[in-house]
């Protein structure tokens, strides 16, 4: 299940050579942020986990305070009430006071805060090197195994 807030079909494109199209060509099913009325909106709706990635600041900020305004925020809502893994990947920085105390208020619900923070421990050669480094870092939270980066030794 895939759902892309409009914001971020729009720095998809900007940021990466792929469009918009394509990435959602490659979900089982993909969902509008502005629909919620979608399955995923309920706690009826069976999923396991959540990753919002990348977690902008203001959807975290929504998320610890409880407002469901889209589906994006709506669906982590629902995974935080059913109890079910949820993974946020911020990528602001510098961090002020408001986004820790956000993010620390998340983490002690369970919540995994997994900074788009790339480790260089694997010598990472490309910018695709870093951003695979932060997805395996997600598929290990979601316990999913992988080979994107050379483990440590």
């Amino acid at each position: 299940m895939l759902i892309v807030s409009g914001t971020g079909k729009r720095i998809l494109e900007y940021e990466t050579h792929l469009r918009k199209e394509e990435v959602m060509a490659l979900a089982d099913r993909t969902y509008e942020d502005s629909d919620l009325f979608a399955a995923p909106a309920s706690g009826s709706y069976s999923f396991d986990s959540m990753v919002i990635i990348p977690c902008s600041e203001s959807t975290l900020a929504k998320v610890a305070n409880g407002i469901a305004d889209t589906l994006i925020t709506r669906t982590a809502a629902v995974a935080l009430k059913e109890g079910r893994r949820l993974i946020l990947v911020p990528r602001e920085t510098p961090v002020s006071a408001i986004m820790l105390e956000n993010e620390l208020r998340l983490a002690r619900l369970g919540v995994a805060i997994l900074p788009a923070s790339p480790g260089f421990y694997p010598r990472p050669e490309s910018v695709e090197d870093m951003v695979d480094f932060v997805v395996g870092k997600v598929l290990d939270r979601l316990g999913v195994g992988h080979e994107l980066f050379k483990r440590w030794e």
